[in-house]
């Protein structure tokens, strides 16, 4: 193979890539999601997890209280987060349900030194982000009420609970884990999905448009024209990535070992853009070729999920700075695989060929 007739092939697609309008609103998409990263990550992370939310509210909430008067009311009277009106149930679920209350607290007439356990039933609304905000807020006021039933019924207490110490998180929360273990990984990979996707595209359309004869007969070779393609596909890759990872930065998420970061989506996407062409050179149809790849996707991502140290795993702990010499195992494992499928895409274009200039 010659490079030059490569950088042909990789120039002839590079143009066409303008006329793929999936593939530009992917890459759009992808942008528009690293522009706004800061903003998102706030609402994204309102669904990865509500309750993340409830430490940046600083309303007050109006809730309903209703049965018999406890310590519990003392409680929520107290707290700066509510604002307790006591009132009958039936027209307590009834503002509720009109959203004048954020929640509805019922208390039975059940006395706190009482043999019967103490029954509270909480009412909030469906489906609803300020819920589980409230959820949140009043978990803590329930736990303290708990410990204090607890203590009123220690002399009927059979079972003496086991303390557990369980260390506390080293900072970040939810906020942390979204950043670093999902958007991060989500943007820089998703460039080599589109890339893989993107090559059966390139291959198969020369089946469908009857165009491939007359670029044989040009001075390039079959074997050239794939991996011309298979070139153009990869070479997206670190641009993509590299323009998302600068994008994450201007929105203040700091990212550490971005080069290394880089090197680890183009050796993995190369694993990706070399099954799409091996399924591509298969096939020779796009929508067999489609279906039957984004299949085996899944099955190779859920493989891959499952090693303790997979290239997803490995690019967060590269992007918090706390990878150690384990990457560059995985770099080598990497390595192997695509010599392996560079080898029998080599073998398989060259079969076709051979089978071109018999025909």
């Amino acid at each position: 193979m010659k490079l030059r007739h490569l950088s042909i092939i990789a120039k002839k697609e590079f143009k066409g890539l303008f006329n793929e309008r999936t593939i530009l609103l992917a890459v759009l998409l992808q942008l528009f999601i690293a522009l706004f990263s800061s903003f998102l990550m706030v609402g994204l992370a309102s669904m990865y997890d509500p309750s993340s939310l409830s430490k940046y509210s600083h309303s007050r909430y109006s809730i309903a209280y209703s049965g018999n008067e406890s310590p519990l009311l003392t409680s929520l009277e107290a707290s700066s987060d509510f604002r307790v009106y006591q009132m009958d149930l039936s027209t307590a679920v009834a503002a509720l349900k009109e959203r004048k209350l954020a929640a509805v607290i019922f208390v039975p007439d059940t006395l706190p030194d009482a043999t019967d356990p103490v029954k509270i039933t909480l009412y909030t609304l469906q489906n609803d982000l300020q819920a589980a905000i409230v959820d949140v807020k009043l978990k803590d006021i329930f736990l303290k009420y708990e410990t204090d039933l607890r203590e009123i019924r220690a002399d009927r207490l059979k079972e003496e609970l086991i303390g557990i110490q369980i260390p506390k998180a080293g900072g970040g929360g939810d906020f942390y884990e979204f950043v670093y273990g999902l958007l991060i990984p989500l943007l820089v990979f998703m460039p080599a999905i589109i890339a893989s996707a993107l090559v059966i595209d390139l291959i198969t359309e020369e089946y469908q448009h009857e165009t491939l004869e007359t670029l044989v007969s040009t001075p390039l070779t079959f074997t050239e024209i794939v991996w011309g393609k298979v070139l153009a596909c990869e070479l997206l890759v670190p641009v993509q990535a590299g323009a998302w990872l600068i994008l994450l930065m201007i929105n203040g998420i700091a990212i550490q070992n971005a080069g290394l970061i880089l090197v680890q989506v183009i050796v993995t996407s190369l694993i990706l853009i070399l099954l799409g062409t091996l399924t591509a050179l298969h096939y020779r149809e796009r929508t067999a070729a489609q279906f039957i790849f984004s299949t085996a996707l899944v099955v190779v991502i859920l493989f891959a999920l499952a090693l303790p140290d997979n290239p997803l795993n490995l690019l967060t702990r590269l992007a918090v700075g706390t990878a150690a010499g384990e990457q560059w195992l995985v770099l080598g494992v990497t390595l192997g695989i695509i010599l392996m499928l560079s080898y029998a895409t080599y073998r398989y274009a060259e079969k076709i060929a051979k089978t071109h200039q018999t025909g």
